[in-house]
């Protein structure tokens, strides 16, 4: 299979994930892939090696690099993809701490537990990439309990 194909193949799956235009957003003709021992694409990282995405052999879709939250952030409107914390907890996610509810102000309606998701504080800066624990409505609902956990924070 030929890069062109591969590149084709992985924007289609970006898209279903994460909205129409997040393939072009996230893979632009100059990333490259890394290959696993079985010679399946496992990282799809940028020209100067920041990992983007990492493909997931186990259901084939994306958990997402900083350069990947980053691409989509730019790409998407606010509040698309985000889970917005509260400012005060900004540092403290930067380092790729865990967001509990009752940090979560905010977050896009469309979000459902298990989805990769942005976290960005009041200002819509970028803070972290993590998978959601909730949806939407419960992280606004609940008092306690884990919202987002964290894969990486930008200060990490």
């Amino acid at each position: 299979m030929n890069e062109e194909h591969i590149l084709r193949k992985l924007r289609v799956i970006a898209d279903f994930q994460f909205g129409e235009g997040a393939g072009d957003a996230l893979f632009t003709d100059d990333v490259r892939f890394i290959r696993s021992k079985t010679g399946r694409i496992s990282q799809i990282v940028a020209d100067k090696g920041a990992r983007i995405a990492t493909l997931r052999s186990t259901d084939g879709l994306f958990t997402l690099g900083i350069e990947g939250a980053n691409r989509l952030h730019r790409a998407f409107k606010y509040p698309a993809l985000r889970v917005i914390v509260r400012d005060d907890v900004s540092d403290f996610i930067k380092k790729g701490k865990t967001v509990f509810c009752k940090h979560v102000v905010d977050a896009d309606p469309e979000i459902k537990a298990g989805d990769e998701v942005i976290v960005v504080n009041e200002q819509d800066e970028l803070l972290a990439t993590g998978k959601a624990v909730l949806s939407r409505d419960e992280m606004l609902a609940f008092e306690r309990g884990v919202a987002v956990k964290v894969r990486k924070g930008i200060s990490e």
